[in-house]
Parts: C-alpha cells; structure tokens; sequence
C-alpha cells in the first residue's frame, strides 16, 4: 500500500541522515536547513502515520577537495529529498565560488546524469558527494568556449530563485542580533519584518543565495532555539530587477512591534501581528508559526 511505501521512504530517508550526521558530526560539513520537514519525516515513522510531511528534508553537505596545485576547493552541495526518495532522485545543486555559471551548470547536469544511470531506487546521497569529491574539482578549469552553445543556451533558460524564509525564534530582544538582523538584510538587498519579543519571528525575502546567506550568518549567533518555519521558493523566467520586485511582499526589512504587554513588556500581540500578515496577503503562515487560526 502506499501507506507501507511512505514509511519505507521516511525511513530509509532518516537512516541515511543519521548516517551522514555521524560520519559527518561538523555543522561547516553537514547541517539540515530545514528542522521542521525533519520532524515530520520522523513523525511519520514513528507514529506510522500514512500522511505525507508538507515540505522536503533539506541539507547541504559541503565537501573540501584538493585541485592540482595542491590548494583546497569547498563545494557546497544543496540538497533536498522528495519524499518518494529513494524511488525518485534526490535534487542536489552544487556550488562553488570558483565555478562560472556554465562550469557549474555542465558540472550539475553531469552528476545528475550519473545518478541516474547508476542510482535508480537506492540511497545515493553518500556516492553523490563521493563523485563531486573526485570529479568536482576538473569544472573549475574546463574552458567552456566548446560548449559555448550549449551553455549559453543552459544559461538562458536557467531560472534565478526568488526565496522567501519564514524564521522562528525562542525570543529575540538582544539589541546587536537586532541590529545585525537589519544591518544584514540591508547588505543583502533582502527586504521582510522583524518581529522582536518572545517568540521571535523575522521574515527575509530575495534572491535565494542572498537569503541562503542571511541564514547561514544568522544561525550562528546564539539561540535559545531558531530555525526555518517555512519557506517559499519561486523561480523567475529571466530574474531581472523588475521580476524580483514584483514577487516582494515587504518594500524594506524593519522592526514591527506590536502593542507589547506583560510584565517585561516582551510578549507581542499576536492579534495585531496576524492583521499585518494578512495585509500582506501572508495570513496562512500565521497557522504554521503558532498553529492555531488566525482571527
């Protein structure tokens, strides 16, 4: 039944993550960038729940490499698990800073190539980063002009992400996180609202790596407790400046505060938090963040 074929996934899926986190124990090596579809996918096994979690297990896995002259490269492989995996491939997109656009697309459609002539239905997350490790390293100096063609042509229709990140904290009141919060968004071009007070909610939208990197940056502050709640990816035919703003919700990234009350004055309005999302046409998250209806 699908049910039996659901939880086999999950449960290959989370014995494959708990592989990598002990082979891997280093956050700068392995690091799931979404807690919440985690949650769910152990959820579903352990409560043999035939009901399907809302969102992809994501990671990245970053992989260092030795090139030629004896200097070290860091890839950075994004992944995300469709919940059929390991029936279906899993999505990975890798990354490196020394990689021009069409290095890195020639370099992405190879290894998806070799998953799928050698991987059909078996975990392959580990071969994955076995081959970038091996082969990653040669993109970095293939003179693409033989392939100007078809590159270009790759490039042309390659979409630019659009992200929108929907992060939840224990609290936020520490005035330098607030100010870096804001600081960075601006550095970024992200724009979004911060809510500070107890919980912590802040919101960045923009270019996906730019929004990749806020997080990134953010989550190494220290928390009581922070992750991604949701988020949204949107791919825009073409990208360009006029695209990107038309997707916006929020023109700037700013501190909302809403009425506080108790004794610290700490604890926000949800009331008025929930008009202001629903301004925004973003009321739905409301649910995801405190799980209850708006109203």
């Amino acid at each position: 039944t699908t049910k039996m074929a659901n939880q086999e996934a999950a449960e290959i899926q989370i014995s494959e993550l708990d592989l990598l986190s002990s082979m891997f124990p280093y956050e700068e090596e392995f690091a799931v960038t979404d807690q919440l579809a985690l949650a769910e996918l152990k959820h579903c096994v352990e409560n043999e729940s035939a009901e399907v979690p809302s969102s992809k297990v994501q990671f990245i896995l970053n992989v260092k490499t030795e090139v030629p002259n004896a200097s070290t490269v860091e890839f950075s492989m994004s992944c995300a698990l469709p919940f059929k995996y390991p029936t279906v491939l899993p999505e990975i997109t890798v990354r490196s800073s020394l990689l021009s656009r069409s290095q890195q697309i020639l370099l992405n459609s190879d290894l998806k190539t070799y998953l799928m002539e050698n991987f059909s239905g078996e975990p392959c997350i580990l071969s994955a980063r076995e081959w970038v490790k091996d082969h990653a390293a040669a993109y970095i100096d293939k003179d693409l002009s033989c392939f100007s063609m078809t590159a270009s042509n790759a490039t042309k229709s390659e979409v630019t992400m659009f992200t929108r990140l929907w992060i939840y904290s224990h609290h936020i009141y520490n005035k330098q996180k607030r100010k870096s919060i804001i600081d960075w968004a601006k550095e970024l071009s992200l724009s979004g609202f911060c809510m500070p007070g107890k919980p912590g909610v802040v919101c960045v939208e923009g270019l996906q790596n730019s929004c990749e990197e806020f997080w990134s940056r953010i989550r190494k502050l220290t928390w009581k407790r922070i992750l991604i709640r949701h988020r949204e990816d949107v791919s825009l035919e073409g990208g360009g400046h006029a695209e990107i703003q038309k997707q916006r919700k929020f023109s700037t990234l700013k501190e909302k505060c809403f009425d506080a009350h108790g004794a610290r004055g700490n604890h926000m309005d949800l009331g008025q938090l929930y008009n202001f999302l629903e301004e925004k046409g973003c009321a739905d998250i409301f649910q995801m963040y405190f799980g209850v209806e708006g109203h």
